[in-house]
């Protein structure tokens, strides 16, 4: 099966990330998009991240019902912080049968050069961009590329918290399931 590999915080997951997800299972060449939710991701710092598995347990909530989309813990299991090249190194050896292909935005596709060992990363899997306004995508790495005009929102997960911790309504930003799920808990505030 070929499978594009959505990686991110997701602190908290929101309509944003499900639209491009779905349009990404829609339009690409792929089967299915697991959305890997990263403990730690390097170039970010953790200090306000909420914890791993609330983290999990929300995209878990907001995929329920879609079997394009799938929730994935594989990098809780991992080293911290968590690199991209380590994760698909152990999927590749544990799931031997399927192909994995890497979902990201035109700007995180111009920081490639900063990620562990990218260039294993160009040379062994393909990537599917979505492109990002202000960000044109260009491959002087020889990436297998697979390009997409997903719709976009301009909706940060940095201001979800904000509003969240200010009492301000984010209705209409989160699935239901996970608003629901951030206000039972006390996420955030």
């Amino acid at each position: 099966m070929n499978i594009g590999l959505y990686f991110g915080s997701f602190n908290p997951i929101h309509i944003g990330h499900l639209i491009i997800g779905n349009h990404v299972a829609n339009h690409a060449d792929i089967q299915q998009v697991w959305f890997v939710v990263s403990p730690q991701n390097p170039l970010k710092p953790s200090g306000v991240l909420l914890n791993e598995y609330h983290r999990l347990h929300l995209v878990q909530l907001a995929v329920e019902g879609n079997s394009q989309l799938k929730a994935v813990d594989f990098e809780f299991k991992l080293p911290r912080p968590s690199y991209t090249i380590d994760t698909l190194t152990y999927l590749t050896e544990k799931y031997p049968q399927h192909q994995f292909s890497i979902i990201m935005g035109s700007d995180s596709f111009q920081n490639l050069p900063r990620w562990k060992n990218f260039e294993g990363l160009v040379k062994g899997y393909s990537f599917i961009i979505y492109e990002r306004p202000g960000f044109k995508v260009e491959n002087d790495y020889g990436a297998k590329l697979q390009i997409l005009k997903a719709p976009l929102l301009e909706i940060s997960a940095t201001d979800i918290r904000h509003a969240i911790k200010e009492g301000k309504s984010v209705r209409y930003l989160l699935p239901e399931k996970v608003q629901e799920e951030i206000e039972r808990t006390g996420y955030y505030k």
